[in-house]
């Protein structure tokens, strides 16, 4: 016999066979159920993620402006201090001692010009009697002249005297936080204005605090065009509201504001230096710190988003699975955005009225029928599950 011809008798005996047991061919399974949910339409402003570092608005470095011996330490090391509380003290006693002498020259300076101002008042009148040489008269006069210029260098004196015992106490010059001590008590202390004096400490201001990070010259190019669009090209993208994350931190919990961008782009990194500032009442915020910050980097927009559990990864293309109108199963591939939260946002590739498939992603192939239910349908299916239980 043929093959053919055999293989269709075998068809013939399986037939006869099971129509004699009584048996019927078995039902087609119900196609499977899946859940699905329709994109969420919400308005979106695009933003930028950026790594930088934090930096003080005011940092100083304390140096005496007078030398001599330290004397006194007036803070703990690391602590909050005022401007204007006191640091450190230098012995005064040499200064004192100045002043007492610049003010003792002016006391005889001031004897002096009053003793040649009566001069030449008496040489006037001797004049106008003619009884006295004109020679002597402008003897009187570079005299009194004279000792006004002594008068003026003694009050100079004075004052230069009174400055350097007012610098032998040093002071905070701004609110914040001061570093620790660099020289002990006992120890010289250089001062001045050169470049060789003493550093005593620094101290760094603590709230208002800056934060300052770098972006490429794609990113600059649109900023700037979105701030020309607004309206606020001379702004160049400053008053904008950031965020701001710590390294231990999950979100983005911290706002401030962009106010600052720099005036030219780095030639060696081609990046250019940006800044916000931030409050820091609580003191978490320390210059040097890490952190990520988010700018705004679109205008506002109506953007599709779609739970990121129903996003499939095909080798480097993104997709998400659709029922037609036929509950049929479609793959779609689409262009992802940011995260938002649970939901993604998908840029392009689907349609607001799309059924996108978020539960029984196992169950759904393209082309295979399915069962599409909402969350409500499921939820009022299990609860008839239950009743009936």
């Amino acid at each position: 016999m043929s093959r053919p011809n055999a293989a269709l008798g075998a068809a013939i005996s399986l037939v006869l066979l099971l129509a004699a047991c009584g048996q019927s061919t078995p039902p087609t399974p119900p196609a499977p159920q899946v859940t699905v949910a329709a994109p969420v339409a919400q308005k979106l402003i695009d933003r930028d993620e950026y790594v930088g570092r934090f930096i003080a608005v005011d940092a100083v470095e304390i140096r005496a402006r007078v030398s001599g011996y330290l004397e006194k330490i007036h803070f703990t090391d690391g602590q909050l201090v005022k401007a204007g509380d006191l640091l450190f003290t230098v012995d005064q006693r040499p200064f004192q001692a100045a002043l007492e002498q610049a003010r003792a020259d002016l006391a005889r300076a001031k004897s002096q010009a009053v003793l040649t101002a009566a001069d030449l008042s008496r040489a006037e009148t001797l004049l106008q009697q003619k009884t006295i040489a004109e020679a002597l008269y402008d003897q009187r006069v570079q005299a009194k002249r004279a000792a006004d210029a002594a008068l003026q260098s003694a009050e100079a004196a004075v004052k230069n005297a009174e400055l350097n015992l007012e610098f032998t106490e040093l002071r905070a010059p701004v609110s914040g936080r001061i570093g620790d001590r660099r020289v002990s008590p006992g120890n010289l202390v250089t001062g001045g204005t050169t470049g060789n004096t003493t550093l005593l400490a620094t101290v760094v201001s603590m709230d208002p605090i800056r934060f300052e990070f770098s972006f490429d010259e794609a990113a600059y190019l649109r900023y700037q065009r979105i701030a020309t669009k607004a309206g606020r090209a001379d702004e160049r993208g400053t008053k904008l509201p950031v965020e701001l994350r710590l390294l231990d931190e999950k979100g983005f919990e911290h706002k401030g504001t962009l106010d600052f961008v720099d005036n030219a782009i780095d030639p060696s990194s081609g990046t250019i230096r940006g800044r916000a500032q931030f409050s820091n009442a609580t003191a978490l915020f320390t210059p040097g710190m890490f952190a990520r910050i988010l700018i705004p980097g679109s205008p506002e927009y109506e953007a599709l988003l779609v739970p990121d559990i129903a996003i499939g990864t095909e080798q480097i293309r993104k997709f998400v699975y659709v029922a037609d109108a036929e509950n049929t199963v479609r793959q779609k591939y689409i262009e992802l955005g940011t995260l938002q939260g649970k939901l993604r946002v998908v840029k392009s590739g689907i349609e607001a009225n799309d059924r996108v498939i978020v539960n029984g992603l196992m169950r759904a192939r393209a082309g295979v029928k399915v069962t599409p239910l909402t969350e409500d349908e499921v939820k009022a299916q299990q609860q008839q599950q239950q009743k009936k239980k």
